[in-house]
C-alpha cells in the first residue's frame, strides 16, 4: 500500500497528468477502496480502525479531487510547485475582463427582464467557453506551460461561478 503522503495519482497508480480516463480512475479508486474499506477491520483493534479511516477518507478526497478536471489542474499545478491564488490573484487578461463585464450585463438584462431562455442560452455559451478553456488549459499543462495554467484555472473559476448565478436566477424565475 502506498503512503498517506503520496500523491493522489500515485495513491491510485495513476500518471500525474491532467487527462484521465474517468473509467480507469473510477477502477482504481474502487480497487483502493476495496482495501481500506472501514466495514474491512470491523473486527480489529481501534488503532487499525482508525488507521482504515484514515486510508478510506484520504483516497475519498483524493477521488474527488480527481474526477473533478478543474480540482485536477489546480491540484496538478500545486505539485508543480504553482499555487494557482484565486483569493488573491485577481489579474486577468483585459479581453477576458470585457467578456465578463459582458456576461454580468447579459445576465442582468435577463434577469430583469425575467427571460428564462436568455439564461439558458447564456449557460449554454459558457458551458462552450468552459470546454474550450479545458483543451487550452490540457495542452497547457501538457506542455508545462504552469503560469498559462494557473491563469487558465482562474478563468474557470469565474466561469463556473458565473455559471452558478445563472442557475440560481433561473431556479428563482422557474421557481
Amino acid at each position: 500500500m502506498a503512503s498517506l503522503n503520496d500523491s493522489h495519482f500515485d495513491l491510485f497508480g495513476l500518471p500525474a497528468q491532467f487527462a484521465l480516463d474517468a473509467a480507469t480512475l473510477d477502477h482504481a479508486y474502487r480497487t483502493v477502496q476495496a482495501q481500506v474499506h472501514p466495514d474491512r477491520f470491523a473486527a480489529a483493534g481501534d488503532a487499525q480502525k482508525r488507521i482504515a479511516m484514515q486510508w478510506a477518507t484520504r483516497a475519498n478526497e483524493a477521488y474527488q479531487t480527481l474526477r473533478d478536471p478543474l480540482k485536477r489542474a489546480t491540484y496538478l499545478l500545486s505539485l508543480r510547485g504553482i499555487n494557482v491564488g484565486a483569493e488573491n490573484n485577481t489579474a486577468m487578461e483585459p479581453a477576458f475582463l470585457m467578456q465578463q463585464m459582458e456576461w454580468r450585463e447579459n445576465i442582468e438584462d435577463a434577469a430583469a427582464a425575467k427571460n428564462v431562455d436568455a439564461l439558458d442560452a447564456l449557460l449554454i455559451e459558457l458551458r462552450d467557453e468552459e470546454r474550450q478553456r479545458f483543451d487550452k488549459l490540457g495542452a497547457s499543462l501538457d506542455s508545462g506551460a504552469n503560469q498559462a495554467a494557473a491563469e487558465a484555472v482562474r478563468q474557470m473559476m469565474f466561469i463556473e461561478r458565473v455559471a452558478s448565478e445563472i442557475g440560481a436566477q433561473i431556479e428563482r424565475l422557474e421557481g
